[in-house]
């Protein structure tokens, strides 16, 4: 019970300071801060004060302002891709586990096609492919992480289908696709979850280096990878410019994982709670 009360506690503080992150994020047109596209050459490489609490760039845009809006897009496109890539590997990994034979062989074999590559550098060549912009990221990003959807939630479906319940099932008369709709993809839905909320930070993580690489949004639309990326040549004179999106980044990553893994032990002491 103390085991849960912790993952708990973590996980509400973790969720806390992402949705506080997101929702400044989204009303941040509605705040009293500046416009992150202004440009103000009287104030360029300003250091952080009462004005500009993060300072300002190399082009006199307040720091402050282009980290919030760059929020709403770094945390928006990962939250898109953890969607759509555990919808694609829930489908696939449910059906696969379930209807098995050939059709489980031909689906594994391109899972493992995929999961053969780096990640990264699949994403990188994926985005090098399309035009650059956000949606590209988050087709990268979701051609990246289905597959290990696919292969937990296929390995819980071959659980559940030997189960007596499923046997029960069958023998008053219910068809395959009833028992896969009503009886197995429900089942497959709590972990699907977790596994969406581990994935997250590192969604969030290759969001930023695609960004970085120059291959996500493009200026002047600001997100957190592509700031350490404009501005990582004033890493010296101005440290400010490179240090509030880089903590950006690092405080959500780790709240995501933080709540991924709240996820999982919650979901570990239920199950065992279960048996």
């Amino acid at each position: 019970m103390v085991k849960k009360n912790k993952s708990s506690l973590r996980l509400k503080l973790s969720l806390f300071v992402i949705i506080l992150f997101f929702a400044v994020s989204i009303l941040s047109p509605l705040l009293p801060i500046h416009d992150p596209y202004r440009i103000d050459l009287e104030s360029l490489k300003k250091p952080p004060d009462i004005q500009h609490p993060f300072g300002t760039d190399n082009k006199g845009r307040d720091m402050f302002a282009r980290v919030v809006h760059g929020g709403k897009i770094s945390i928006g496109v990962a939250i898109i891709a953890a969607f759509v890539s555990g919808m694609i590997g829930f489908i696939v990994g449910v059906t696969s586990g379930y209807f098995g034979g050939r059709f489980d062989a031909v689906m594994m074999s391109i899972v493992d096609f995929v999961l053969s590559f780096p990640s990264l550098l699949f994403a990188v060549a994926i985005s090098v492919i399309l035009p650059p912009g956000i949606y590209t990221v988050m087709i990268a990003l979701s051609a990246v992480g289905w597959t290990s959807f696919a292969r937990l939630i296929r390995s819980h479906v071959l659980t559940i289908k030997t189960m007596p319940f499923i046997d029960a099932a069958k023998a008053i008369g219910c068809g395959r696709l009833r028992i896969l709709l009503l009886h197995i993809a429900p089942l497959c839905i709590p972990i699907s979850l977790v596994m969406m909320g581990i994935k997250l930070g590192g969604f969030i993580l290759t969001e930023a280096t695609l960004s970085f690489l120059g291959l996500g949004a493009q200026p002047p639309v600001p997100t957190w990878g592509s700031m350490i990326s404009a501005n990582r040549a004033y890493v010296l004179a101005a440290p400010w410019m490179v240090i509030f999106p880089g903590l950006a980044i690092s405080i959500t990553a780790f709240c995501f994982n933080m709540a991924g893994e709240s996820l999982k032990t919650r979901y570990e002491f239920d199950k065992n709670s279960r048996v």
